[in-house]
């Protein structure tokens, strides 16, 4: 019997490494919401009136519904709250190239 090993469920789910990076990465921006919203303390009220959605897009936003929002939604999201995402890139000797992805406040609209 052959013993199947996956690094994240979304490997399991389809075999299109694209797909699987695409549903992982939106479920990690989705956490990277709910987190933000629950230290600030947010209703799902005040985060509709935030991010400028209904509440039915909220609650399927905080119940980690990956599959109703893209990755451009969630990225406009952050936005809105004034956060930006930047990739950076630095070389490694022998491992390859590590990328990053940091979270920056905006202080004016771009």
């Amino acid at each position: 019997m052959t013993k199947l090993s996956y690094r994240n469920i979304f490997e399991a789910l389809t075999d299109d490494p694209a797909e699987s990076a695409d549903l992982q990465f939106r479920a990690d921006l989705m956490l990277a919401l709910r987190d933000l919203f629950e230290s600030r303390n947010w209703t799902q009220a005040d985060i509709g009136m935030a991010l400028g959605v209904p509440q039915p897009r909220v609650s399927e936003l905080m119940r980690g519904k990956i599959s109703t929002v893209s990755a451009d939604k969630l990225i406009g999201y952050l936005a809105k709250l004034g956060l930006r995402l930047r990739p950076t890139f630095r070389a490694r000797r022998g491992n390859g190239l590590p990328i990053k992805c940091a979270v920056e406040v905006l202080t004016h609209a771009a």
